[in-house]
């Protein structure tokens, strides 16, 4: 079974800074990675504004990943790509503490062991059931981050007239994004009395292209047997209480929803690691280091941050502590017992 210092969960943009640091680092580092490609959320994000704080610069989702990704090559990080992580074992040992990852790829069912983890997991969206919209299941019902794939990564378009539930920073960039694709976009609708995204996207992204804004409002109910043919909008008071009499149908072919992200935490659950109930990911010390001795949490799978940039910064703090974490066990007393 192989052995490697540092096992990095994820390629997007935590996942990349954390392998890169911590094989600076001098640890052993594997990069494991679900999708074919590294980059993760960043490759269909093909809308420029990343980078500002770390390059000093404005980049695309792909152009930012690309210059982390261009380092792998020339770094030791080994990478295994279309590859899940099953199961998580941690070793029971008076010495070294150990974890055994079970990895599924196209080439079986395997294993490896490692000496700290780096969870750079990432998150997902909350779907139509998550945030209680009433009605059929009927297609047409779609995540930002889904329409977001089948646009900029599929060339397919997912909507012609569409409503989008929530004013995250996906929602009004997909606003803008289909509407330059010839969708009609009726609004974006936000429960809350005001919006959630960037101030810069609100004006970029809705205002340059006359797209409304409407707050204090939520998605009561979906309409439509096979597809989405219509949604109902009610409008809310300061406490989410719908105000009775309010009710609005709005004919649409798609309701889009961008009311946030839920850190993945799946992986941190099974080790027993200890997760904030604010943000739902693991709860972490100044070095990113979980409730469980040797495994960290980094990026969007700690907490959502707002810019891609802090994800980054996350990941390289997480990456080095993981390696210096592995050091540090090995020069210890029992470390030094073992190994000889």
């Amino acid at each position: 079974m192989l052995l490697y210092d540092t096992a990095v969960i994820g390629s997007g943009p935590a996942g990349l800074a954390a392998a890169l640091s911590a094989d600076r680092c001098g640890a052993k580092t594997l990069l494991i990675e679900r999708e074919a490609n590294m980059g993760g959320i960043l490759k269909q994000c093909i809308h420029d504004g990343f980078g500002l704080v770390r390059f000093g610069e404005k980049l695309t989702g792909p152009e930012y990943a690309h210059r982390f990704i261009s380092q792998l090559s020339k770094s030791g990080v080994e990478k295994a790509a279309h590859t899940f992580v099953t199961k998580i074992t941690k070793q029971q040992s008076a010495s070294f503490p150990t974890f055994e990852l079970t990895l599924v790829n196209r080439d079986g069912v395997n294993k490896i062991a490692c000496k700290s983890i780096v969870l750079a997991c990432g998150c997902r969206e909350r779907t139509s059931r998550q945030i209680g919209i009433h009605g059929r299941h009927s297609a047409g019902i779609f995540t930002a981050g889904t329409v977001k794939y089948y646009t900029n990564i599929l060339g397919k378009m997912p909507a012609r007239r569409c409503v989008i539930f929530g004013s995250s920073d996906i929602g009004l960039i997909m606003a803008r994004r289909l509407k330059l694709e010839g969708a009609e976009v009726l609004g974006v609708y936000e429960a809350r009395p005001t919006a959630g995204g960037l101030m810069r996207n609100i004006y970029q992204c809705l205002e340059d292209f006359d797209i409304p804004l409407y707050t204090s409002k939520t998605v009561t109910h979906v309409f439509g047997e096979g597809r989405v043919n219509a949604v109902e909008v009610s409008a809310v008071d300061k406490n989410m209480i719908l105000i009775p009499g309010t009710e609005e149908i709005i004919e649409c072919d798609a309701l889009i929803l961008s009311t946030g992200l839920i850190p993945e935490n799946e992986l941190a659950e099974s080790l027993g690691v200890l997760l904030d109930v604010s943000t739902g990911g693991p709860l972490t010390d100044q070095n990113y280091m979980t409730t469980v001795d040797g495994v960290f949490c980094c990026g969007n799978s700690l907490h959502i941050n707002d810019l891609v940039d802090y994800v980054s910064e996350s990941g390289e703090t997480a990456g080095q502590a993981a390696a210096q974490w592995v050091a540090a066990q090995r020069s210890s007393p029992i470390g030094k017992k073992v190994s000889e």
